[in-house]
């Protein structure tokens, strides 16, 4: 897959996500925390991958080592950002982080968020 196929399919992605919280109610202007993820066999260029983003601006978590089914093991860091659901500013934190992954050879590995509204799930409950 071609790097603007694989932009291409994260912007349709990042679409397809904000209409899903929508259409389910979550609030159209609240401000959200996003959290992208990051992983790879090498703690080295992880770790590399995880300065040059706290660089371009983003928050990283510390590297946790996660055993995978078949008996390997793979490190992998949070990037987080308070963004509203603007398709835009999610394109651009798309490229930024698709930058970042192919300079150090890391998978991205998408992003995710929490419903916003009336009827999220709080901490009380």
């Amino acid at each position: 897959m071609t790097q603007y196929d694989e932009r291409t399919e994260w912007y349709e992605f990042n679409q397809e996500t904000i209409d899903a919280l929508l259409s389910d109610g979550s609030e159209a202007d609240a401000t959200y925390t996003i959290e992208h993820h990051m992983a790879c066999k090498d703690f080295d260029r992880l770790e590399k991958a995880a300065v040059d983003a706290f660089k371009a601006g983003f928050e990283v978590t510390d590297a946790e080592e996660v055993y995978l089914d078949d008996g390997g093991t793979v490190f992998c860091f949070d990037i987080i950002a308070e963004r509203q659901l603007n398709r835009e500013l999610l394109d651009t934190d798309i490229d930024a982080l698709l930058q970042i992954a192919d300079k150090h050879q890391v998978h991205y590995d998408g992003w995710g968020t929490y419903f916003i509204g009336d009827d999220a799930i709080g901490e009380e409950e």
